[in-house]
């Protein structure tokens, strides 16, 4: 996977490869910083539910897990 720009994630959208609750397209609604603009963590929303996730925006990188965009 091609190397990910944290700052750049806004609005992005994700697949997940392996879908729980009908939930396999998300949307990232949010970005979390420090006081030094550094991206910390995300907001992820699915798409079908509207239920929001936080959680660190590494967790993004993994092929098993996301695939960037929606498929």
């Amino acid at each position: 996977m091609n190397r990910l720009n944290p700052r750049k994630l806004l609005l992005s959208k994700w697949t997940a490869a392996s879908p729980h609750n009908r939930e396999k397209h998300f949307l990232v609604t949010e970005l979390f910083c420090d006081e030094e603009g550094t991206v910390l963590e995300i907001e992820l929303q699915a798409v079908m539910t509207k239920r929001s996730q936080k959680m660190v925006w590494q967790t993004l990188q993994n092929e098993q897990s996301w695939q960037m965009g929606w498929k």
